[in-house]
Order: structure tokens, then sequence, then C-alpha cells
């Protein structure tokens, strides 16, 4: 099945009808902490959102009889969606109250909260914008270290800031589904070491035909169906 993401209430897999679509459909929620006086870096906020899907998906809870077990293995039987929504104040210490992780960057901070019902939102998430997530890089981020891995955003798209945490999420997971669980824990135990860069546009081809994991759009705002957003470019997958 040819991984496929969409917009940031969207997720990777084709957007052609398939026997996920007939699954009941569950949202993975992140919040991102935005305040009006200090906003997080874009690349910071993209970075600790990718990380903060990965805290997730590795955390106890999540499997086997964890509390959260049941709602992921649901979340994951249909299309793997996705939610960035933003707070600040009174609203991001209302969600910090309800079960979930908060990671912080060097200037972000993202909770996620275990996958949910599309129409089954809490009141205190339900509630928060989705628009507003606009963010700037105060200066260029530096080059990414080979030995960790990337998460190689395509060149030649325009993608919020909220939909490219989105997508920056979808490719981690997607590079964590194709890991081992030896190398799962050795990523964890690194505390989910990775970068997200865009990819110089001399080197998408081969990023994105080279056998690594692709996140596909499916097309439902933003950016056309189809298109490359991220490519997943974990060292010991290459």
């Amino acid at each position: 099945m040819t991984p496929v993401s969409t917009s940031p209430g969207d997720g990777p897999f084709h957007s052609e009808q398939s026997p996920r679509d007939e699954a009941p459909q569950f949202v993975l929620p992140l919040v991102a902490r935005i305040e009006r006086a200090a906003p997080p870096a874009r690349t910071d906020a993209l970075e600790t959102a990718a990380r903060a899907v990965l805290a997730l998906l590795g955390d106890e809870r999540a499997h086997g009889e964890g509390e959260w077990a049941g709602a992921v293995r649901n979340w994951e039987d249909a299309r793997i969606r996705k939610v960035v929504r933003r707070a600040r104040g009174a609203e991001w210490r209302r969600a910090e109250a309800l079960p979930g992780i908060t990671v912080t960057g060097k200037s972000a901070q993202v909770r996620v909260f275990p996958p949910i019902p599309l129409d089954g939102w809490p009141k205190d998430l339900a509630k928060l914008q989705v628009s507003g997530t606009e963010l700037d890089d105060p200066e260029p981020p530096a080059g990414a270290d080979p030995a960790q891995p990337v998460l190689w955003l395509n060149p030649g798209l325009e993608m919020s800031a909220g939909k490219a945490m989105a997508q920056a999420g979808h490719g981690a997971q997607l590079a964590w589904w194709a890991l081992s669980g030896a190398e799962r824990a050795a990523w964890r135990d690194a505390g989910f070491a990775l970068a997200v860069r865009t990819a110089d546009p001399a080197d998408w081809p081969r990023l994105t035909g080279g056998g690594l994991p692709v996140v596909r759009d499916a097309g439902f705002t933003e950016i056309a169906p189809g298109s490359c957003t991220v490519v997943a470019d974990h060292p010991v997958l290459r």
C-alpha cells in the first residue's frame, strides 16, 4: 500500500477507496503552544510535532493492554489522520490537563493525545483553532546531521506550518513502522533525535526514488492529490 498523507486532519494512506474507509475513523490530536509574544520557530515546531507522534507510538500505554492501546489500534485500522491545533494561555493549560504527552523542543511545545473518534473531540480541544499556525524561522536552520534521521520536505510545495507539522508526523510514523523492535528502542533511547529540513531540489528525485518511506498527500487541502510531501530518511533504512 502506498503511504499517503493528507491535510492536518487526515492521514497517510492512498486516497482511493479502501477497506480502511469502512472502519470507524479516528484522529490523532496534536496541540501546539503558540503564544502571541513568543511563538516557536517553524522548524523546531515541525521537529517537536514529529517527536510527539513518536513519543505516543513508543509509550507503553499505547501497546498491549495499555490504557491507550485500544484507541491506537482503532486509529491504525483506519486512515492515519492527524489534526494540529493551536493553544495559548488558559487554552494550553486546559489542554495539558487532559491525558497526553507534552514534548518540548528548543522553542516549541507540542502535546499529543491518544486517538479519538472523528466526532468525539473533548470540548477543550474541539474549541481550539486549526488556523493561525503560521510560523517562521528567525534564521535558516543548520544543515542536518547525516547520522540522524531526517524528514525531508518537498522543496516544490508550499505548506502552512500546521499542515507541515502533520506531514512531519506522518513521515516519522512511517519510519517507525519500518524499523525493527530493537531499532525502535534505540531511537527512543536517543530521545527520538531527528531533523526536519527542506530538501535540495536536485536531491528530491533521488530521495523519492530511493526506497525510503514516502508520504503522499490525498489532496483534501492546500496541495494536489498524490503530491509527495515528506521522505523519511532514517539511517537504518538507507
